[in-house]
Formats: C-alpha cells, structure tokens, sequence
C-alpha cells in the first residue's frame, strides 16, 4: 500500500469565512501517522491533545502526556531538507545555551522521525508565559530574550543533506519587491477607479513608493554590502516569525519556540519587525517604547553603529503600507469595496507620527561604537545532497560579490547559470538588467536577482564596483527617511507572458529531478529620468507576446514570427487585472510553506 504523503487539508483563500475550530482539525490519515511516530520514542503515551494545526500548510502540535512527563509531538509542514536545516539548529542553540526546548531522540539515536513525507520531532512540554503587552516591561523581555537567541546562533553550520535557507544577500531584492508591489497597486487602483478606497490609494500611494525606492538608495549607499561579505555564520539565524506567543517567559528567563522557519539574516531584522509591528499594534509611533526596546536587545546582543543605520533604514521603509494593502491583489473588487478604507486610514494615522519618531531615534547614534568589516571572512554553506545523509559536513563557499547583490554598471548585461542536474542540460541565458531603481542624480543600475538565485544551485556572476558613500547620522541633519524624489515621468509596469528560456526562470527542481525553467516576471518602474528596459532573455522570448502596463494609456505591440502588429491603445482592464491575480495566487499558492 502506498504511503500517505501530509499535504494542506484545508486552504483559504481571498475572503472566504475561516471556520471558528479551522486550526484544530487533522485528517485522519495524519492522526495515524501521528500514533506510527510515537512508537518509534521510548516512552508510553497517556493521552495525546491537538493544540493548534496549519491546515493551510499541513503542520500540526499535540501535547503528550507520557510516562516521562508531558511532551510535545510537533509535524514539520516544510520539506524533510528544509525541516533538517531547522532541526539542526535547534539542536545546536540547545548546546550553546540558548533556552529552546531540547529534541528527544527516537529509539535510533536520530532527532526526528521522518513519515508522511514530512519530520515530526518531539520535546519537552514547557511550561510558559507570555511576556506582558500592557507596557515596555513586557517588550523589554521580549527583545533581551531574542538578543540571547541570536547571540546563541552564531557559528551555525548546516549538516548535509540539508535545503539551505539565507535572506542575507537578499535585501536589495526584497526592498525592490516591496517598491514594485506598491506600484502595482496603483494600476490596480486605476483599473478599480470605482471602488470606495481606490481615490484613497491613489492620494499616496506615490508617497509611499517613493519612500520604499528612497529606502533602497540608503540600504545601497550604508554598510549593508560590507557587513554581508562577514559571511552566514557570522550573523547568525533569525526567527522570522517572533513575537509575543513565540517568545514566552518560563523556568531562567525568556524562551524562544517554534524554530521551523529559522534563516541567515542580518538579526535585527527580527528585531525590526517586532518594533514596528507594536508600533502599528499601538497605532503611533513612540520613540521611548522604541529606544527601550532596542537598548535591551543591545545587552544582549550588542548592536554596533552600522547595525543601527541599516536597522534605522529598515523601519523607514513602508512595511505597514504594504503588509496590509497587499491584500488587494488576492480579490481587489471585494478588498477596495469593504475593509480597505479602513486599514487604509489606520496606516495613515500612525505614519503621521513614524517620520519625526526616527529622526528623534537616529540621534542616538552615538551610543553605538563603528564596527569592523574590513576583514572578510569565508562563508560556510552545506552541503545540498539527497537527504539522510547525517553529521555535519560544511563545505567553503566564496561569498558572493556584494556589488552583484547591489550594483551593476550601466548596459551590464548579467549572467544567470542554472546548475546542471541530472536530465537535464545546462541552460544560459542573458538579459539586461531593469534599471527600476534608479533615481535621480543616480548614474549606476541596480541588478535585480531573482530570488531563486539565492537556492537550488544557481550561480550569479556579476561584478561591479560601488561608488556611493557611506550613510551617516549627524545630530545637526535629521534623519529624513521618507524624504520623496520628484519624478517626472509614468511609471511603467511590465508582465511578461510565460516562455521557456527567458532568463528569469530558474529550476527548482532536486538533484534527482530534470530542471524545468520555470517563468518569472519581471516589473519595471521608471523613476525620474531612467527608463527600465525589459528584455526577452533569449531568442524564444523574442517570438513571444508581450503585455505592457502603463498609468497613461499607451499602444500594446504584439509580435510574431511572421509580422508585427499594432493593438490600439488601451490601459489594462479588470479582467485581465483578475487574471494577472489568479495566477499571483497559484504561485504563492504552490510556493507557500518553502
């Protein structure tokens, strides 16, 4: 009989009502493969209770009560490579001090059990409390408590067989998305021009674009570049999803749970989200909530003056406004007509107070001392081999070229590599980068990498050489995150059609499976002067069609093999908007849980 394989069991999607027990229902074929796993523990179980389930992903979380004490029994949504990464790094914070739950070992000595398709793991129950939200006590704990966490991460070294996970490399890419995005949703404000909240958009939503691009240019010009080339493990994981139910007071102190979806990353980024999460929580921005919190992580974790530029960067970049307007491009008829107008006003009240509360901030540079990045070292990266292979066996990797992440020279033309894998023969193809985020008085592009890029064996090479200064702090120049650009132009928005061999397709696919190129869109945005040109990757592409989006009417240009023709003029209309988001939701949908 064929095993069953854990998938989601349950998704919901745009606004459909979310049953009030959604969270607390398994399949019965995971309640089996529950019962199969605990007879692999050396331990008799009394009673085993759901606590909570990701019926979107196919997780899950029993409480146990055993002959040993109560214990959690936890199902891994994430592949078994990408949950081995996770797994490993628990077990390593645990030996360096850190207060996380220890893995019980089944009866082979292993730290997980592999059925389904999925890891389930198995630890102690720990009795916890969450930290108080009523005042910045509460927050204090919370944010010394993850200093500790990332302090304890440091020198972590995946094992083979492991999917590694890094957002290092990837905050160029990710402020550029937040920019895009926020671009679309000024197309799709003008294509809803009749919705309630779409006249409200489109009063800011160049503000906020702005703020986002201005945003990149600083992260481009700060010590970002230099503090990559330290390498993974100099850094350190973050959490990405910690907050006060995953960071709970228990016996010594604050500990920190749920480690399933732990990455490479600058570690303040964990802290970023938290401050401005409880800023949008609170509804205003309060320099004294956010100072407390960043001086208790700081003894834990000590921040030096480059971390706290790029932190301050960070929180200026319009996360809120995104994070909750993106909802419009899952259903934007229903989003504009009902709640938008509503979260809409709520950003705008608390951003009336952001600006003046990180100027205030960033004269506090002076409590930090400059950092030392002049001495690069070699970063360490796993393995990516078939998995059950065990022990730790890392692998020296060169850094990639910071300038690649960041910078190119104008007309570079960027190579993108798709390793070869079995089945399948090695792929190349060129594409001249968008020139998306270039502003004004800016005589250099950025290159855009395709997040794929930074997994699955994919090789960049670009190469550059940075020419902007250094972003400093003066207590006599108040820090002006948000300050606009003035653009002259229409900003444009491009979306390819699918076609094999454009150069931002990037296989996913195992070592044991042929690759397939896979589409990947790309977005332009013109800013002032300079005009993003997107290119096909190959000769394929050129024979493809191509739909232009504009926020002035403009003349479609639809080309084949045999002649060129010329469609009138048109902007984009709900239905082709409707379809552009249906296929949006299919790839989040595919891609989500990785």
């Amino acid at each position: 009989m064929e095993q069953y394989v854990i998938k989601p069991w349950d998704t919901r999607e745009g606004n459909v009502e979310t049953p009030a027990n959604w969270d607390m229902t398994v399949p019965p074929e995971v309640d089996a493969i529950a019962e199969q796993v605990i007879k692999e523990y050396d331990m008799s179980v009394n009673s085993r209770t759901l606590i909570t389930s990701k019926p979107d992903k196919g997780g899950a979380i029993w409480r146990i009560e055993t002959n040993k004490g109560p214990r959690s029994l936890k199902v891994l949504h994430r592949t078994p490579e990408r949950s081995l990464y996770s797994v490993a790094f628990q077990e390593y914070v645990v030996k360096q001090g850190a207060r996380v739950p220890a893995l019980i070992p089944a009866r082979n000595g292993n730290l997980y059990v592999e059925k389904g398709g999925k890891l389930w793991i198995v630890t102690d129950w720990i009795a916890l409390q969450p930290a108080t939200k009523v005042d910045l006590v509460g927050a204090q704990e919370l944010c010394y408590g993850l200093g500790e966490f990332h302090r304890h991460s440091k020198g972590y070294a995946p094992p083979a067989g492991a999917k590694n996970s890094s957002r290092l490399y990837r905050w160029p890419n990710h402020y550029q998305k937040i920019a895009k995005k926020i671009g679309w949703m000024r197309e799709i404000a003008k294509a809803y021009s009749d919705a309630p909240t779409s006249k409200s958009i489109l009063a800011v939503v160049d503000h906020y674009e702005q703020q986002a691009w201005a945003a990149l240019e600083k992260l481009k010009a700060s010590s970002y570049p230099k503090m990559i080339k330290m390498g993974e493990a100099h850094w350190g994981l973050v959490h990405q999803d910690y907050g006060w139910s995953n960071g709970q007071n228990g016996p010594g102190g604050l500990w920190v749970i749920d480690l399933d979806g732990v990455s490479y990353d600058l570690p303040f980024r964990d802290l970023r989200k938290l401050i401005t999460s409880t800023m949008d929580d609170m509804g205003v921005w309060d320099v004294t909530w956010m100072r407390g919190m960043i001086e208790a992580y700081h003894k834990a974790n000590p921040l030096d003056r480059e971390s706290f530029e790029v932190l301050l960067n960070d929180m200026a970049v319009p996360n809120e406004f995104y994070k909750h307007l993106k909802e419009m491009f899952y259903d934007p008829a229903i989003f504009l007509s009902t709640e938008a107008e509503g979260i809409l006003q709520r950003v705008l009240t608390g951003d009336k107070t952001k600006d003046a509360a990180l100027a205030e901030l960033a004269k506090d540079i002076s409590k930090y001392n400059p950092g030392n990045y002049d001495q690069i070292t070699e970063e360490v990266e796993p393995q990516r081999v078939a998995s059950g292979i065990k022990g730790i066996r890392p692998v020296a990797v060169s850094t990639p070229t910071t300038e690649a992440l960041v910078e190119e020279p104008k007309g570079k033309v960027s190579r993108i590599k798709v390793s070869k894998v079995k089945g399948s023969n090695d792929i190349e193809s060129q594409v001249k980068e968008p020139a998306s985020d270039q502003v004004a008085n800016s005589s250099e592009q950025t290159s855009v990498i395709p997040e794929e890029s930074q997994q699955g064996g994919v090789e960049v090479e670009q190469s550059s050489t940075m020419s902007k200064a250094p972003i400093t702090f003066s207590r006599d120049v108040p820090f002006t995150p948000s300050a606009p650009f003035e653009t002259s132009e229409a900003r444009k928005l491009v979306r390819r059609n699918k076609s094999k061999g454009m150069s931002s397709a990037v296989s996913k696919s195992s070592s044991k499976k042929p690759s397939t190129p896979q589409s990947k869109v790309r977005i332009s945005i013109n800013v002032k002067a300079k005009s993003p040109q997107a290119k096909p990757g190959s000769q394929a592409g050129k024979n493809k069609k191509r739909t232009v989006w504009t926020s002035k009417p403009q003349s479609r240009t639809v080309t084949s093999n045999k002649s060129n023709k010329v469609a009138k003029s048109a902007k984009p209309s709900r239905k082709f908007i409707n379809n552009q988001m249906k296929k949006q939701r299919q790839k989040s949908k595919k891609s989500r849980g990785n």
